[in-house]
């Protein structure tokens, strides 16, 4: 395994789903060895602190809904002429490049202006937010799939695409970005039969010290997100996996005092 960025290369690096420490050993590397590193917005500052100090940090951020967000055709111009300057290029990004990170995209551009790239993965929030908030993101006793859906969408509106007949069918699923619309995702899967004692989770801020859980049954979770005043970043869990959070922490708990 190379140990340095190599010069003319783009990097497409996941830094992971918010806490420092949870990017790869690979993706830290690149990170550290980098001339340029162009990063999201919602990173954990610490590690731009690992960035090598004759490096260039570029802000290229996307913010909620777009407003105050650099544009995408934007960020492809500045990897594309970073790249063909000879530098190396971090491209460090929140979660997995290619779970809803524009990962794809990315690599679609590079690959189009003939510059090299390698994508570098990271823990995605599905995974990350959910094991720091004691649900796991798989049980065998709670169904044989799981689909990481885009909760970016107003449910009601023409740019949502989704089944919800097919959602409502699967044993479990995760939305990201999908804050302004948990109340209606919820009543879309209701009204397509997944029943509403359904457990269902909010977890903001996922692996940060401000992480919140909101835990409620499908009919309920909209109403007390929405009390809870959840903001995001947050993922929006559906599922009997839920249900096991309960159990793990009630254990943890249980092995914790036993250990005193």
């Amino acid at each position: 395994m190379s140990r340095f960025a190599s010069g003319g290369v783009v990097y497409l690096v996941g830094a992971g789903p918010g806490s420092p420490d949870l990017i790869t050993v690979r993706g830290l590397r690149v990170l550290r060895s980098a001339d340029v590193v162009l990063h999201d917005a919602l990173l954990a500052p610490e590690l731009l602190d690992e960035v090598g100090p004759d490096a260039e940090i570029v802000s290229v951020g996307k913010r909620g809904y777009c407003v105050g967000s650099t544009k995408q055709e934007t960020i492809h111009d500045l990897m594309v002429r970073y790249a063909r300057a000879g530098k190396s290029v971090c491209r460090l990004k929140c979660g997995d490049p290619c779970v809803f990170g524009r990962g794809g995209e990315e690599a679609e551009a590079l690959a189009e202006a003939g510059v090299p790239y390698e994508i570098v993965p990271g823990v995605t929030s599905a995974a990350g937010a959910l094991a720091a908030a004691g649900i796991p993101l798989t049980h065998r006793a709670a169904g044989q799939a799981v689909v990481l859906v885009t909760g970016h969408h107003d449910p009601d509106s023409r740019d949502c695409t989704l089944d919800w007949d097919a959602l409502a069918r699967l044993p479990g699923a995760v939305f990201y970005m999908a804050v302004r619309h948990v109340a209606k995702i919820a009543a879309k899967l209701g009204g397509c039969g997944l029943p509403l004692d359904t457990p269902a989770a909010v977890v903001e801020s996922g692996t940060l010290p401000g992480q919140r859980v909101v835990v409620a049954d499908l009919g309920d979770i909209g109403r007390l997100a929405d009390g809870a005043m959840i903001t995001g970043p947050a993922v929006f869990v559906v599922g009997e996996v839920v249900r096991f959070r309960e159990k793990l922490l009630s254990l943890a708990a249980e092995s914790e005092g036993a250990a005193r």
